[in-house]
């Protein structure tokens, strides 16, 4: 038993395997809520054609209305209940019963679900399985609790051991050192959910201060927009040189909001030293991860940067 919950997801399974057995229903699921969205971070599907990293609209689940104490934990005929029959889920995927617990953080903030929907009543009994299914949830919660107090020892740890990957005349992260810690914050992303942000930032003219001035002169402009680059971003964020006049900032567990006052904060802190630099923001998307948002950010920079 020790081995199966070794960790939130081995345990996550676990738990949606056990009560697939158990209790039924077509679908089982654990899910993140981030913002407007809702991610599917596990299933067992036995027919709705759910993987994880789906991604539906938060406020049209069941789970919403179940979390603002709008319907039951567990409705074997959810069309009885007046929330869950006009939730917009019920009109894009058959759904005739219902079973959803909270998972929640350490300071009693909501992380997600574990739930179950299926295309048909359950009887009236099932019910009686409410303190088991919230037992379940209690110890995944505890299980991530616990996990992603860990995982920031561990973050600590992965950056003290990339240090060695740093740009000489920056010492910001060089592009192994980017690549490395991109790769570990897609896993974490992958697993728990975290929204993330890609800013990828291009120094203008760069090639025409070094023939114009010295390469003296660009090495100096290179070096203010890295401490710029540095003063915007948080410290847990990841401020990396990728290239002669590029750099990326992964800014790790961020929403959109706070994407937006990062990038913000970017452009203030590039003024202030006047450096002309073209920049692109991207969300990570769970269909394409920390990958596809690089490359979206940086089509955004391009698109800025030819517009001057």
């Amino acid at each position: 038993m020790t081995e199966v919950f070794a960790d939130f997801e081995s345990a996550g399974r676990a738990v949606l395997a056990f009560l697939q057995r158990k209790l039924g229903f077509d679908l089982w699921m654990v899910t993140r809520t981030e913002g407007e969205d809702w991610i599917v971070l596990q299933s067992e599907d036995q027919g709705y054609g759910v993987e994880p990293g789906k991604v539906f609209r938060w406020a049209d689940s069941f789970c919403s209305e179940m979390v603002k104490g709008n319907g039951p934990r567990i409705a074997p005929r959810s069309a009885a209940v007046p929330a869950y029959a006009a939730a917009p889920i019920g009109r894009q995927v058959e759904i005739q019963s219902y079973v959803g617990i909270p998972l929640l953080l350490e300071n009693g903030s909501l992380f997600g679900t574990l739930c179950a929907i299926h295309p048909a009543t359950q009887p009236d009994s099932i019910v009686e399985e409410q303190e088991m299914v919230e037992l379940l949830g209690a110890l995944l919660s505890t299980v991530l609790q616990t996990e992603l107090k860990m995982n920031e020892q561990a973050r600590k740890a992965e950056r003290l051991e990339a240090e060695a990957l740093t740009d000489a005349l920056t010492l910001l992260y060089n592009r192994r050192g980017w690549d490395r810690l991109l790769a570990t914050e897609e896993e974490r992303c992958r697993r728990y959910g975290h929204p993330a942000a890609i800013i990828i930032v291009d120094i203008n003219d760069l090639k025409g201060v070094n023939d114009r001035e010295g390469h003296a002169a660009g090495d100096k402009l290179i070096k203010m927009v890295s401490l710029a680059l540095r003063d915007a971003a948080r410290p847990s964020d990841i401020v990396a040189r990728l290239g002669g006049d590029e750099f990326g900032i992964l800014s790790v567990e961020c929403n959109r909001d706070g994407a937006n006052a990062l990038l913000e904060r970017v452009r203030e802190s590039l003024t202030s030293v006047q450096a002309s630099a073209s920049v692109g923001l991207a969300m990570r998307d769970p269909a394409v991860g920390l990958t596809g948002a690089w490359e979206e950010a940086d089509q955004r920079m391009y698109v800025e940067k030819r517009g001057r």
